[in-house]
């Protein structure tokens, strides 16, 4: 059974969501996206200074199995992206929830997050699979 911390929110397409102290938000594919892709090969991660709108396909991971996007849960601007990645695309199976983060965003509307899962949501939406 997959890890969902309980403080994040997600989507149904396996995104995960952090607020930061600093009021940006963070990004990266869950512990169950990681374990059906398998082993990380690469990860191609957006422009800092882009903008994003919510469900816009921004990133892409690729393992030994498959490419898969990775899509915004939020509309905004990237003001980051984990560049460590680029040398350890692994890190994403090793800890998606701390060191594997993708992406960082700048939210223009904040209303988006109702729209997100909460972990026992999220767990449904992998139970229904």
């Amino acid at each position: 059974m997959s890890n969902i911390p309980a403080e994040l929110k997600y989507t149904s397409s396996h995104e995960w969501i952090r607020k930061e102290t600093d009021g940006t938000y963070t990004i990266g594919i869950t512990e169950h996206a990681q374990e059906l892709l398998g082993d990380m090969v690469f990860v191609e991660l957006p422009e800092v200074g882009s903008s994003v709108n919510s469900g816009d396909d921004v990133a892409v991971v690729e393992s030994v199995k498959a490419a898969s996007d990775v899509y915004s849960p939020l509309t905004g601007e990237v003001v980051a992206v984990n560049e460590a990645l680029e040398d350890a695309p692994e890190t994403v199976n090793n800890d998606p929830y701390n060191d594997g983060w993708l992406f960082r965003v700048k939210a223009t509307d904040e209303a988006e997050l109702d729209e997100l899962l909460d972990a026992e949501g999220y767990q449904n939406v992998i139970d229904e699979e």
